[in-house]
């Protein structure tokens, strides 16, 4: 697994991955050689089949119907196994096939397969990576494209968890800017959470409580979100669901909103989560709106969202016979970092109820804005909503009080309906009630967040985006500079050649050689290559080591292609 800084690597990244992979790898030849095994025996057992009795001609033709089924069989597993074994060899290609059955009564060549190679990319299910989905003897096909899911998407990320960089006992470990994940005020948390009004255990919050939430809590939330939203109404508890985490919030809400097959209009690039949470249990569809990054008449800003283009989405995606339930929208978004204005929430909302779509929007990073001259407006703080019964809202505490560990994640809807049916997932995703009654605890204290964490924390992400956007722009890299987030939007697309999202995956591959991980545009669903989200909300020193890791890799990545440069003129 272990390249070191300061040891010879293999060249952009391509061997990345090759300890870890073998054992996974290994099992997935032997289950795909075991699989053609099969095949192969069936297929020359149908070769020799014979039914004298039958007319000559019908037989003939079913046995030749049948040697094709089975010839595209053999084609698709021999297929899969060398991309498996290329995979191996080369530290992941972007591959998503399906299974065919073994059946020689299934449809090989113009099935699922031939389909989901023809799908078109507005229409999304979550991704697949680097390793081709195997054969398993125990899982459902549903269980198996979930494990696969899983696998491909946080394999990067597993190896992180046992490789963590630290300042002492791994100073060779990974650092992680990819994911977005606040460490900028861990010690003021720590001690507000070590204080004596935390540390409270009563009979009630050891037992079950209400699955959508204790209603202490529930209270508190709609408080605070009254009071940071800038409500003009007080909101009602009764409104309030509270689950482990906003990605199970959105999982449950796409549960409740979608049958099988529905779909979700979705601006790219957008979180990644969202594809996988839309999979798990609702299987429902995303499609995709694309965004560009170049600056028009028609498009004044680097990928602005537009109500037109919002229209032009649905109309495609109704031709093609798809019902679309709904809009996702985030703001401040991510992985852009822009801030929707009034006007602008407005026009989205109002396309929505045209078009009777629901409208679930992400706030989580509601308290993450630290420029000044950036006004953050939630949905909830708008005199009157055009579509109330379809508008909710998600916000948590993982990003802004850098608490992700608490998994909290709040749902607040004015339709009482939506509501009950979502804290139905109480049962399975409720939280604990000792962490239910800290978390009540922290919102409680307006005092202490106001005039302690706040101004710490938006002074301490001003600094860190600071240093960071003085680096990028030392290196001469594009980026979009927005004052909200924990991240920022960076183009990497000189350092790719050519520019193709094969080369993009190469160049994060060799961030990762180098122990750094970053977050690739493809995973956003960004549909032009090279860009990068890059996470500055970490320690200053660690912050620091990451860019000097950062600074080496293209370093050497330029270099690389002057020499490419340089060789192919000489053939030219």
């Amino acid at each position: 697994m272990g390249h070191r800084l300061g040891t010879p690597r293999m060249n952009s990244g391509r061997m990345w991955g090759l300890g870890f992979r073998n054992q996974r790898i290994h099992t997935h030849l032997m289950e795909m050689m075991l699989c053609l095994k099969q095949t192969i025996e069936k297929n020359l057992m149908y070769l020799t089949i014979r039914h004298p009795q039958q007319d000559l001609v019908l037989e003939e033709q079913r046995h030749s119907q049948g040697i094709s089924k089975q010839e595209a069989l053999l084609g698709n597993l021999m297929y899969q196994l060398v991309n498996l074994l290329q995979s191996g060899a080369m530290g992941g290609l972007e591959l998503q096939w399906s299974w065919p059955s073994l059946d020689v009564r299934d449809d090989v060549g113009g099935g699922q397969w031939a389909q989901s190679s023809r799908q078109s990319d507005t229409l999304v299910h979550p991704l697949s990576d680097p390793v081709a989905t195997f054969v398993s003897q125990h899982l459902s096909n549903r269980g198996t494209d979930i494990s696969d899911l899983y696998h491909s998407i946080f394999q990067d990320y597993k190896i992180y968890q046992r490789d963590k960089y630290h300042e002492v006992k791994n100073t060779l470990g990974f650092i992680n800017l990819g994911l977005s994940e606040n460490k900028l005020c861990l010690d003021l948390m720590t001690e507000r959470l070590s204080q004596s009004d935390m540390n409270y255990i009563e009979d009630d919050l050891l037992q079950y409580s209400d699955w959508r939430g204790q209603l202490f809590l529930r209270e508190e939330v709609a408080r605070f979100l009254t009071y940071y939203c800038k409500v003009p109404d007080r909101l009602d508890p009764e409104n309030v669901v509270v689950l482990n985490g906003c990605s199970s919030v959105f999982s449950t809400l796409a549960m409740v909103l979608c049958d099988p097959g529905d779909a979700f209009l979705i601006p790219t690039p957008f979180y990644g989560g969202f594809a996988f949470s839309a999979c798990l249990y609702s299987k429902v569809e995303l499609i995709l709106v694309h965004l560009d990054s170049e600056v028009t008449d028609a498009n004044p800003c680097p990928f602005q969202l537009t109500v037109d283009k919002l229209e032009q989405a649905l109309f495609e995606a109704r031709l093609t016979g798809k019902k679309v339930k709904g809009l996702i929208l985030t703001n401040p978004q991510n992985p852009l970092g822009d801030v929707y204005s009034q006007d602008s929430l407005q026009e989205y909302l109002e396309f929505a109820k045209r078009y009777n779509l629901h409208v679930i929007i992400d706030e989580i990073y509601m308290l993450s804005v630290f420029d000044e001259s950036i006004t953050f407006h939630s949905v909830l703080s708008m005199q009157s909503l055009p579509d109330p019964s379809r508008t909710h809202v998600i916000w948590g505490t993982s990003k802004d009080f850098g608490i992700s560990g608490f998994r909290f994640g709040v749902l607040y809807t004015h339709n009482k309906e939506v509501a009950s049916a979502v804290s139905s997932f109480g049962y399975l995703h409720s939280i604990s009630g000792i962490a239910q009654h800290k978390l009540y605890r922290l919102l409680q204290d307006r005092e202490w967040i106001d005039q302690v964490y706040l101004p710490a924390y938006r002074s301490r992400l001003q600094r860190a985006h600071e240093y960071m956007t003085k680096k990028l722009e030392a290196l001469g890299i594009p980026f979009l500079n927005r004052g909200s987030g924990l991240y920022i939007w960076i183009n990497l697309k000189t350092y790719l050649d050519p520019c193709t999202f094969e080369e993009e995956l190469l160049l994060h591959r060799r961030f990762l050689d180098n122990k750094l991980m970053l977050s690739r545009g493809k995973i956003y669903m960004c549909k032009e290559p090279g860009w990068f989200r890059i996470t500055f909300a970490e320690k200053p020193l660690r912050l620091q080591q990451a860019m000097h890791r950062f600074y080496q890799v293209l370093s050497e990545q330029k270099q690389d292609l002057i020499v490419k440069q340089l060789e192919d003129t000489q053939r030219e």
